[in-house]
């Protein structure tokens, strides 16, 4: 007799246990799942119905079912058999930290790419492909190796709630595709974590960077082999060397002050410095001063640079449809991600960037059909039409899962939204502070109490 809650799932290859996840397939081929676990040596184990592969593939579908709690996930992954015990969550768990996270690495580096042609609309500037670089942090379960690991963030009013890990990434801007990232704690800077992404970079990118982002190090480092357009400090110094008719100059970066007295080490850039004349927008008034390695005036205008930098703010979207739209908080998820360990951590966070890869890939598919700009189609309006439709992929065929897929595509290029409005949002938020007591450490971890309810009530 099978004890209850026990996994009494036949032993098969993943997607054949995992039947209602066959569409998939059609952005992430079963061959790649298999080189990936060949790669990190789990490709060899002993007979187990919660296979390396069957959990690599659960893994992928929580990226995907986010609302949904992990056992449920397994239900809505594969059809119902008669007489057929859905595996424990404590099965179903043990079995995701035997997987690991370096499958799911390993399949995130074999299957994200940047996505756009120069045919794509709206995905390439003169040739060049805009990517940005930016960083988040995201809140995650309290638990005491979450808190070692990535630490909290701290201030006037003590520890932060939760500890928090930092997430710094590379994205393709026209597509809003998260083609790497790299993961650190609190205490690990942005400028730390970024020097990891730099060999990720295609050889075609415009590279589109904030302020907090620049150092003479860095530039030093890409600048002869990526283009670059990066937003830096106002009190920087930049001795003009040659005005240009754009109203941009060429001046000289060093590493230090002495250098530059010393004009020792100095590299050529030009510089755009503008302003914004309109008092209803964020930074009206403020000076911006962006560097970039175009040199030719006349093939890239200085207005045109500023406004193609203010093309960064798409990976702000795209942290906005994983956080906010993808992987919500909710009741009963109080921390943006849901993993208690470290390693968990970094497994779902490069899950749910392939359940991001995949609606974002399918709907530059379904914008193709009608040569659509893809920022003319609603991420969450695609999202929960996959999760709608991917129980229903019948497989039985070659020919059955392409109409699968056609009529997915056709139904995705219906969610239209309306061309984005001249419109600008204030950085506030509504709730400032609580009325509540802080959290502090005496708070955490309370030991069980000794006496019930009833043996402290004293009737005076």
């Amino acid at each position: 007799m099978t004890r209850q809650g026990c996994c009494s799932v036949p032993a098969q290859d993943a997607l054949d246990i995992l039947d209602r996840l066959e569409g998939l397939s059609k952005v992430i081929a079963p061959e790649i799942m298999e080189q990936a676990l060949l790669e990190t040596g789990r490709d060899k184990q002993r007979a187990c119905r919660l296979s390396h592969r069957v959990m690599l593939w659960v893994v992928l579908a929580m990226g995907l079912l986010t609302h949904l709690p992990i056992r449920q996930v397994f239900k809505h992954a594969r059809r119902r058999r008669a007489g057929e015990k859905t595996p424990s969550r404590s099965n179903l768990c043990e079995a995701r930290q035997r997987l690991g996270v370096e499958p799911v690495r390993r399949v995130f580096d074999l299957v994200v790419r940047p996505l756009a042609t120069p045919q794509t609309p709206g995905a390439f500037y003169k040739g060049l492909r805009p990517m940005g670089i930016d960083g988040t942090v995201q809140d995650v379960p309290d638990t005491p190796a979450n808190a070692e690991r990535f630490g909290r963030s701290s201030g006037g009013r003590g520890d932060g709630a939760f500890p928090q890990v930092r997430k710094v990434s590379l994205v393709e801007l026209g597509t809003h595709v998260e083609v790497a990232m790299a993961i650190g704690g609190w205490h690990d800077s942005e400028q730390k974590l970024v020097s990891q992404l730099w060999d990720k970079i295609p050889a075609d990118a415009l590279l589109i960077e904030d302020r907090g982002f620049f150092s003479y190090e860095h530039w030093k480092k890409l600048h002869l082999r990526v283009k670059l357009l990066v937003r830096v400090k106002n009190n920087m110094i930049l001795k003009p060397i040659q005005r240009l008719p754009d109203g941009s100059y060429l001046a000289k970066i060093y590493p230090s002050s002495y250098a530059r007295d010393k004009d020792r080490d100095g590299i050529l850039v030009r510089v755009i410095e503008y302003t914004l004349d309109d008092p209803q927008r964020t930074g009206d008034g403020e000076k911006h001063l962006l560097l970039t390695n175009l040199f030719d005036h006349e093939t890239y205008p200085a207005l045109e640079l500023a406004c193609q930098y203010h093309e960064r703010w798409e990976e702000e979207l795209v942290f906005d449809e994983q956080k906010t739209h993808q992987d919500p908080r909710r009741p009963g998820k109080p921390a943006q991600l849901r993993s208690q360990t470290p390693e968990g951590v970094e497994q779902e966070l490069y899950a749910l960037s392939l359940g991001h890869f995949v609606v974002r890939a399918l709907m530059l598919e379904a914008a193709k059909q009608e040569n659509l700009d893809v920022d003319r189609l609603s991420f969450t309006g695609c999202l929960r039409i996959l999760q709608a439709r991917l129980p229903e992929c019948d497989s039985s065929t070659p020919m059955s899962l392409d109409q699968w897929y056609r009529l997915l595509l056709e139904e995705m290029v219906q969610e239209r939204i309306e061309p984005r409005r001249n419109r600008v949002n204030p950085r506030v938020i509504k709730r400032k502070m609580s009325k509540w007591l802080k959290k502090r450490p005496e708070h955490r971890h309370r030991p069980p109490l000794k006496k019930t309810f009833v043996e402290t009530v004293v009737i005076t």
